[in-house]
């Protein structure tokens, strides 16, 4: 039976003869149902449309669906020198990818900001072994397709290897977590941010919302909540969501000058 994949925000479900009734990711207030309706394609149907293509994106590997599907986010890949941990996740793998990462050194782990991104993580889980899945345990109501490799880890920070340490900063769901790699940047340190702190159309400052689609913004004291979980580490690069989206340097101090913008916008 089909595994299946909500074209609006690209999580997949279980194998069922039918598609799932409803997807819960999408009906939850951060997120919407589509116009015409709630609608869900087979991963086979997906490979038959999208592709996979892979590319440097300022210094890291990042994974892509072509043309753009769903959220329209890409994977990034952080090698950790025994295997790479995948940040975040798409809703599709295909075996030219998975040949595509292996050569690459592989999959160690992965790694998601939020439910918006959790996509075919059980397929990539697979494809390497079972490597261990991080999700933070504060949105463990949102996975749409368990998996005995997911961990839902607990607390505010949670170290996977000694390049790499997660943070859950909250704000945009209660368990938002981002990804600090010290070694990258050329060892000055990057933060990978999802859109937990969304990289704006300028790359000078991030961006905090409940909900994007929605026009939702964050209040003040989650904002403060995450610049208080991020400002105790060293970093130079802020990678976002999508491709090219990203702070090439001095992006600590973006990021501050993004929180006191950000909240003198909204008193």
């Amino acid at each position: 039976m089909p595994l299946w994949t909500c074209e609006t925000c690209g999580a997949q479900f279980p194998n069922g003869g039918s598609p799932p009734a409803s997807c819960l990711i999408c009906e939850d207030e951060r997120q919407f149902v589509n116009w015409k309706g709630q609608t869900f394609l087979t991963r086979e149907q997906l490979m038959q449309t999208h592709r996979l293509v892979g590319r440097d994106d300022l210094g890291l590997t990042g994974i892509g669906l072509e043309p753009s599907f769903a959220i329209g986010q890409r994977a990034l890949l952080v090698p950790q020198g025994d295997g790479c941990v995948m940040w975040d996740c798409i809703p599709l793998a295909t075996d030219d990818a998975i040949q595509y990462v292996a050569a690459l050194g592989g999959l160690k782990a992965i790694a998601i900001s939020h439910p918006h991104y959790y996509g075919a993580v059980a397929d990539w889980s697979d494809a390497f072994g079972g490597v261990p899945i991080y999700l933070h345990a504060d949105d463990r109501a949102f996975v749409t397709r368990p998996h005995p490799s997911i961990m839902h880890w607990t607390g505010d920070s949670l170290r996977i290897s000694d390049d790499a340490l997660l943070l859950r900063t909250g704000g945009h769901f209660a368990g938002a977590t981002m990804l600090h790699s010290a070694r990258s940047a050329d060892g000055r340190g990057a933060l990978l941010t999802g859109d937990i702190a969304q990289v704006t159309m300028d790359r000078r400052f991030v961006s905090f919302m409940y909900s994007y689609p929605n026009y939702m913004p964050l209040n003040a004291t989650a904002v403060r909540r995450i610049a208080a979980a991020v400002e105790p580490l060293a970093f130079d690069r802020i990678y976002g969501a999508w491709w090219g989206r990203n702070i090439a340097g001095g992006a600590k101090a973006a990021f501050a000058a993004s929180v006191e913008r950000y909240i003198a916008a909204i008193a």
